[in-house]
């Protein structure tokens, strides 16, 4: 009897460890502040669950801020046509999305420019995606 319930306890522990590690966009970000942010990037990491932009900011001291941007899971940006090396380090890029709720400098990504406007992929919906 013993085991079998610590077996339940287990089976149960691993299947709620999943469920935890994915966060709800409303917690994280704020669906009414959409911002926009030009920087340089630092890096591109294009890994799930969510890949991650990094850049540099210049602010208006002129300051270097490092920012982050959150986007979809490497499955969902294939679709929207994008690739590991759909940006490069050093780039310039604007990066529009939904600012942190702890105005932190993190965002959820919407859509990126380049320099010349290109948009990149298909832009995420006005619909917020968790």
């Amino acid at each position: 009897m013993r085991s079998a319930l610590g077996v339940l306890v287990l089976m149960v522990a691993a299947a709620a460890a999943p469920a935890s590690a994915h966060h709800s966009f409303a917690v994280y970000f704020d669906d009414q502040t959409i911002i926009e942010v030009t920087g340089s990037v630092t890096d591109f990491r294009f890994t799930n669950p969510h890949a991650i932009i990094s850049f540099n900011v210049k602010n208006a001291k002129g300051q270097i801020e490092p920012w982050r941007a959150e986007t979809n899971a490497v499955t969902l940006l294939r679709r929207r046509g994008w690739t590991k090396d759909s940006l490069t380090i050093g780039e310039t890029i604007t990066v529009e999305g939904w600012r942190s709720r702890d105005g932190s400098h993190y965002m959820r990504m919407r859509t990126v420019k380049r320099a010349d406007g290109t948009v990149l992929g298909t832009p995420v919906s006005n619909q917020r995606v968790d």
